[in-house]
């Protein structure tokens, strides 16, 4: 299964995330996870990092009030506006990703590459849009771990169904502090900890089992403080 996954990933990658859906078609579909969609989507926001920018690419996958730390919580597309590309793209895959049963949000996750050649993990929640595409509300940093080795295949799962909803999904909702939250049924929920240093804690949880369990659980120390400066502080 996770086999045939992938590479209808891979047929769908030159979409940004899927064929655009109207009103009728929405209310047929309901509410499902179909986690090639995720993974297209991650694929194409790679590619499009590769192919016009980075910095393009981020302020073109990202909703209007996605948000990620720089130390603190910052709107990604005003802190990216007016900011030109870098010379070289950050180069990145995913390796793993989690949905919530009705498919409204989804984790990806993966190993990414700095130019100047740091490792990285990256830690992304998407959010399913009106119009049937994915867009991401949060994108975290953390280092790859030691001794990591690249997967054959990229793995999937969904959370499990509570009681499920007929009808038409909701809307997909704006204005939320994205740094925690949950998916539109409850079964994917994930929370960050900033603490006054500015290191954080990711931790994601998927309902198996009949509870939230974790899923997914990173950390990152504090940012160096800037020479000849005060260490970042992220005190409330």
């Amino acid at each position: 299964m996770r086999t045939k996954t992938v590479m209808l990933a891979l047929a769908l990658a030159g979409c940004a995330a899927g064929p655009r859906i109207d009103e009728r078609q929405r209310a047929y579909l309901g509410s499902a996870a179909v986690p090639s969609e995720v993974i297209a989507a991650e694929l194409a926001f790679a590619r499009l990092a590769r192919e016009r920018g980075t910095w393009t690419a981020f302020r073109e996958t990202a909703t209007d009030d996605a948000l990620w730390p720089s130390p603190g919580w910052v709107n990604v597309r005003q802190s990216l506006s007016g900011v030109p590309d870098p010379a070289q793209a950050i180069v990145w895959e995913p390796d793993s990703v989690t949905l919530s049963c009705d498919g409204s949000f989804a984790l990806s996750t993966g190993p990414g590459t700095y130019p100047d050649g740091r490792k990285t993990r990256f830690a992304t929640i998407w959010q399913r849009q009106d119009d049937g595409r994915y867009k991401w509300v949060l994108d975290q940093g953390f280092d790859l771990e030691a001794g990591y080795a690249k997967r054959d295949m990229i793995g999937a799962q969904v959370a499990e169904c509570g009681e499920r909803r007929r009808g038409r999904p909701p809307r997909a909702r704006r204005g939320l502090a994205w740094h925690s939250g949950q998916s539109d049924d409850g079964s994917l929920s994930w929370a960050t900890e900033l603490r006054p240093d500015c290191s954080r804690t990711l931790v994601v949880r998927a309902r198996r089992n009949g509870t939230l369990e974790e899923v997914f659980r990173r950390a990152s120390a504090p940012p160096p403080a800037p020479a000849n400066g005060p260490a970042p502080s992220c005190a409330a």
